[in-house]
């Protein structure tokens, strides 16, 4: 199960620190494909493809948060080695990494290391409704646009619309669904923001303080940071 669920980017990967990187709604792997040359040689990158998109378009999308964090989380354990390891998430991604941190807490799994959480917050986002992810294309295209999700070049590419559209639908159903819970991740975690962040209210990454043992949350304009990990942040 988990072979379909992970990809191993760039690098070396029998490296001894595993990191588990999670791409934003409507993308795939292709989002982290430069970031070899940003991490150190000890670190074997994974990336996370769920069904819906890239070499699993075939396979029909999750279209709720729970069933796809509890598929996530079960491929996620099987995937595991006795190397530590860390999660990494933007926007969607950073949401799916925070709660199958959540479940991995609650079960008494080994944790990861570290949770990183770009562009999200548990409060203070703003979490899109089922209707959007059923807009008419023209305005769905156009609010993407909007949040710089995509590079511009690919909304001139019909056929990569036809496979980004269904699965930007798909994800933004998921998000639609979320109930927050204030649960408690139980691990550190490093969260990043951008100040002009159109979709996050100001002072929404102060929300990660109550959900771990050790946070480190700041926000920058208009690249996004950290206080403890290097900066570099994938497009929305």
């Amino acid at each position: 199960m988990s072979a379909s669920w992970f990809e191993t980017a760039a690098g070396n990967p029998d490296a001894p620190l595993r990191l588990f990187l999670l791409p934003h709604a409507g993308s795939g792997g292709t989002i982290y494909r430069n970031w070899g040359s940003l991490l150190p040689a000890d670190i074997a990158q994974h990336v996370v493809c769920a069904p819906g998109r890239e070499r699993r378009f075939a396979e029909p999308a999750y279209t709720e948060i729970e069933p796809l964090v509890d598929a996530l989380y079960d491929a996620l354990l099987d995937e595991l080695d006795d190397r530590p390891y860390a999660l990494f998430g933007h926007c969607l991604g950073a949401q799916l990494a925070y709660r199958v941190a959540v479940n991995i807490h609650r079960d008494g799994e080994r944790a990861p290391l570290l949770v990183g959480a770009s562009g999200w917050a548990p409060e203070g986002f703003q979490q899109s409704t089922y209707e959007q992810s059923q807009m008419p294309e023209p305005d769905l295209i156009e609010w993407m646009k909007t949040l710089g999700s995509f590079p511009q070049e690919v909304y001139g590419d019909p056929a990569v619309m036809a496979r980004i559209i269904p699965a930007l639908r798909a994800d933004l159903a998921v998000v639609s669904t979320y109930v927050d819970d204030a649960a408690d991740c139980g691990v550190p975690l490093v969260s990043y923001s951008g100040k002009s962040d159109p979709l996050m209210y100001p002072g929404a990454m102060e929300s990660w303080r109550t959900r771990t043992p050790s946070s480190s949350a700041t926000a920058s304009s208009p690249a996004t940071t950290s206080t403890s990990t290097p900066r570099s942040t994938p497009s929305r």
